[in-house]
């Protein structure tokens, strides 16, 4: 991190040997990332266990999951899972709540999501801080005298909302230390959010840029730049039919959407790939050589976020991937020639 809080992390699916990430997160620690964060993306393994292991096998990097939902756990379980996480990292963990994706094909409905997402985030904090009152919200409820069976590690966690809107993200501005813009590398949706983010600061009685910024895409970077580009075009296509309705300016058509839905069901990831051009494949991952990949960063830091994180695959192999981004953009970006002492 640096003196003006920009930041770089890693982030990682949750269905890896452990092996995996008792090996790539003291890399990443190592390289100088700020935080590890494993997704909890609907019917993959819970991120519990790898962050666990991520903990145990790290010294100071933050880590937590991006995101747990409200919907398919309940407070009081989520902020079991908090405690749990904090207590075994010594105090270096954070808590990433969202509305959740895909949740119809569980036949979960998802009512009233900023009023869940605010009352869930409520109802943990009561719990890790021993506030034993009761709540009694419009969702959840917690009778008088219920308080956790254990001593929390912390009184509190750190925040991290998910999403894209502008009632999300002035949300995360009200009661969050950050919010995250996950899918995206388009520095064209960041003064809107930063015009969210300071309606909910301003609402919440904080400080003007209180909350963070982090963006979060899928991440290929290689010395062979090409290559990168044609593996990040295939993890692209299979989550831009989602995402794309989001980003006001996503440059992709309905017909072209559906036509990669079509080719990722029948499992022809690469060529759903090709249907994304060069333009659209910069708004939503990070890809290429690590001199393409700094500069889109940069260009994220210039429009306002304040942590830029990198999700799988990171490269060709994981572990080449996160070695480049280490050694070669993270010293780029926020540590380049121009701002080091003579």
């Amino acid at each position: 991190m640096t003196d003006d809080g920009r930041a770089l992390s890693i982030a990682l699916q949750s269905d890896e040997d452990l092996a995996a990430y008792a090996a790539l997160a003291p890399l990443a620690e190592e390289l100088g990332f700020a935080a590890v964060s494993v997704y909890a993306d609907l019917l993959y393994p819970s991120p519990l266990l790898p962050l666990i292991t991520i903990a145990r096998s790290t010294r100071r990097i933050r880590l937590g999951p991006a995101c747990l939902n409200p919907y398919l756990l309940h407070p009081v379980e989520i902020a079991n899972q908090a405690h749990a996480l904090d207590s075994v990292s010594g105090g270096r963990a954070y808590l990433g709540l969202a509305r959740g994706a895909w949740l119809d094909a569980a036949g979960v409905a998802q009512h009233r999501p900023l009023r869940r997402l605010r009352e869930a985030a409520e109802v943990v904090r009561r719990l890790l801080a021993g506030d034993d009152r009761g709540y009694r919200g419009e969702i959840f409820q917690v009778e008088p005298g219920v308080r956790l069976a254990y001593r929390p590690a912390r009184a509190g966690v750190d925040l991290l909302i998910g999403s894209w809107g502008p009632l999300g993200i002035a949300l995360a501005g009200e009661i969050a230390a950050e919010v995250k813009i996950g899918g995206t590398a388009n520095p064209a949706l960041l003064p809107r959010a930063r015009q969210a983010l300071a309606r909910g600061e301003a609402r919440g009685g904080r400080t003007a840029g209180s909350a963070g910024l982090v963006c979060g895409a899928v991440t290929v970077v290689d010395d062979d730049g090409a290559a990168a580009r044609r593996l990040a075009r295939a993890e692209v296509a299979t989550y831009l039919p989602v995402v794309a309705g989001l980003d006001p300016v996503a440059g992709v058509g309905p017909e072209e959407l559906s036509a990669m839905q079509r080719l990722v069901r029948a499992g022809d990831h690469e060529g759903a790939g090709r249907l994304v051009p060069d333009e659209v494949l910069g708004r939503f991952a990070f890809s290429g050589t690590p001199a393409q990949v700094a500069a889109q960063v940069e260009a994220l830091f210039a429009a306002g976020a304040t942590r830029v994180e990198f999700g799988t695959p990171h490269g060709l192999t994981a572990a080449r991937g996160i070695e480049l981004l280490g050694r070669r953009v993270l010293p780029a970006v926020l540590d380049p020639p121009d701002r080091r002492p003579a």
